[in-house]
């Protein structure tokens, strides 16, 4: 498999992970849940943080 196919995957990945996060955050806002809302806050937040690297542009590594 590809780098470029591997890449895709794993934003498609992701990108799944923040729709859930989303889903639960409305969920628990339904419910009237904080604990629930606080806890789908945090791993949305997580999620993103891991998309970070696909979506910062890469900088050139120095000359060993």
């Amino acid at each position: 498999m590809s780098e470029a196919t591997q890449r895709k995957i794993h934003i498609a990945g992701w990108l799944l992970f923040v729709v859930s996060a989303a889903l639960f955050i409305a969920a628990s806002i339904r419910a009237g849940d904080a604990l629930g809302i606080l806890g789908g806050v945090f791993f949305l937040a997580a999620c993103i943080v891991f998309l970070v690297p696909f979506v910062a542009p890469k900088r050139p590594e120095p000359p060993d």
